[in-house]
């Protein structure tokens, strides 16, 4: 419930300022791109570029969680077998025991 406050928090705070940044900044830019050069608004550049950060990064987080769920899935086998073979030796009778 905390977190969900907090994000909800978080996500006011950004639309105040984009408000505020929106309202402050009313002139336009050239962006000029390899294949074409567009003009914008101040704040809609700044919108795109922070969308496009945040695409990159929620890309870059899908590849490490991707990683990090083939980790996993390598430990829990290799887990699963490591138990397997403790169970097997531990059904062993003692041999030499005095």
């Amino acid at each position: 419930m905390l977190k969900r406050a907090v994000l909800v928090l978080v996500v006011i705070a950004i639309g105040v300022a984009m408000f505020a940044f929106t309202s402050v900044n009313s002139g336009s830019i050239d962006v000029d791109l390899l294949f074409a050069e567009v003009t914008t608004s101040v704040p809609v550049a700044f919108t795109v570029a922070f969308a496009v950060g945040w695409l990159f990064g929620l890309l870059s987080l899908s590849v490490w969680a991707l990683k990090l769920s083939n980790e996993r899935r390598v430990l829990r086998r290799a887990l699963r077998a490591s138990e397997s073979e403790v169970s097997s030796l531990r059904s062993l009778p003692l041999t030499n025991a005095d």
